[in-house]
């Protein structure tokens, strides 16, 4: 490989939130985390290069950007989805999460119905309550190790609550899967049929594994993109979260208009400069990187299937089809949640995510983040395998 993913990074005391806030979070300070959706790699050299020339000029006033900003844009959607986008659909904000609760607010009233599935990208749930409305579950199906969805009772659900707005997670965060352009049509249908808006959070199109392909939902049909809110940003693919900038891509003008207006009402306008100049450079020349970085991961991947086969055969590998969070099914080992929260944290000594906080519906399983060197996947493994044979003690 051209780039060095093995490369072991030291992230600790830069005020990074995964590396430096342990014990403010409760946790013990020495704690390995493989938890927060942020990689332990370099973003590429290209980038850092354009943030570097910025910074030397040493202003970092008001920005804005230019056409070639949309035109690198552009190409990275036509060439990776086959998605021809318009620059009068571009609104830029500082994250995908502040887009969800401005589409929230500028589209829907206090009390009203918001459907998402369960488990799901814990902020979708806490973006739903603290703006007021009202959360309805269509929780995902887990049966023979995969997920699937349950298209009655997400029809069902839709009409018996009213929904007015569908968060759609695409590919799957936490679950992994990459939702076939069959499944999407079918929702897609149904939300037409009853008049539901989609915010459709893209955030993780990039990571797709061999065999699979991330299917666009606005794209899929003229009458999809006229009611979807698609969100995509360069943060998970080139782990830039830190710059604090995402596209929104809204092809309704009525749509668009009043989700502007809502964002205006926040006082929010120009993102962050560093921000702008990263996503351009990214989306300029990152393919080559991109294309690395996706056959490493898949290296981590097969490394955690065939360890766990090998040494930790009570934990159930969710096969992702996409991103680099992996879900684990820990249920086989029979403890309760607060038994499994301190078999992680205090025997393993590893930060992960619990399964609950994506929703009930993941009891018993632990998200991991595999997006790290391999010596780090496997040190986090051999602990895990050391806190579970001392359960058998």
């Amino acid at each position: 490989m051209k780039y060095d993913f093995d490369k072991v990074i030291d992230r600790r005391n830069t005020n990074s939130v995964k590396y430096d806030f342990a014990l403010e979070k409760g946790k013990p300070a020495e704690i390995l985390p493989l938890w927060v959706a942020d990689m332990d790699f370099q973003t590429p050299p290209e980038v850092i290069e354009a943030l570097a020339k910025s910074a030397h000029h040493g202003i970092f006033g008001y920005t804005e950007t230019k056409k070639d900003y949309f035109e690198a844009l552009a190409k990275w959607f036509k060439e990776g989805f086959d998605w021809t986008i318009e620059p009068s659909w571009l609104v830029k904000t500082p994250g995908v999460v502040y887009a969800i609760c401005l589409a929230i607010r500028a589209f829907t009233s206090k009390g009203d119905s918001v459907l998402i599935q369960q488990p799901v990208y814990h902020p979708f749930a806490s973006s739903i309550i603290t703006n007021e409305r009202t959360l309805v579950n269509n929780p995902l199906q887990y049966k023979d190790g995969k997920y699937s969805i349950d298209f009655i009772d997400f029809e069902h659900k839709i009409v018996t609550n009213n929904v007015k707005l569908f968060l759609l997670c695409s590919p799957h965060n936490p679950v992994g899967r990459v939702w076939s352009k069959e499944e999407l049509l079918r929702l897609g249908e149904i939300c037409l049929r009853h008049n539901v808006l989609v915010v459709a959070d893209e955030i993780h199109a990039d990571f797709v594994y061999p065999g699979f392909q991330h299917q666009v939902f606005a794209n899929l049909k003229p009458e999809f993109s006229d009611f979807t809110i698609t969100c995509t940003a360069p943060s998970k693919t080139f782990n830039l979260a830190g710059l604090q900038v995402s596209n929104i891509l809204i092809s309704n003008k009525k749509l668009r208009t009043q989700f502007k207006q809502e964002m205006a009402r926040t006082g929010y306008h120009q993102c962050n400069t560093m921000g702008l100049v990263a996503c351009q450079a990214a989306y300029t020349y990152g393919r080559p990187w991109l294309r690395e970085l996706i056959e490493y991961l898949a290296g981590n991947l097969a490394f955690l299937r065939s360890f766990l086969q090998e040494h930790l055969p009570q934990i159930k590998l969710v096969e992702p089809e996409g991103t680099y969070l992996v879900w684990l099914d820990f249920s086989k080992l029979g403890l309760t949640e607060e038994q499994l929260e301190d078999l992680i944290v205090n025997k393993a000594g590893l930060w992960l995510n619990p399964g609950t906080l994506f929703g009930s519906e993941g009891k018993g399983f632990q998200r991991i983040n595999i997006a790290c060197p391999r010596a780090i996947l496997e040190q986090a493994l051999k602990q895990l395998v050391k806190a579970i044979r001392s359960l058998e003690l």
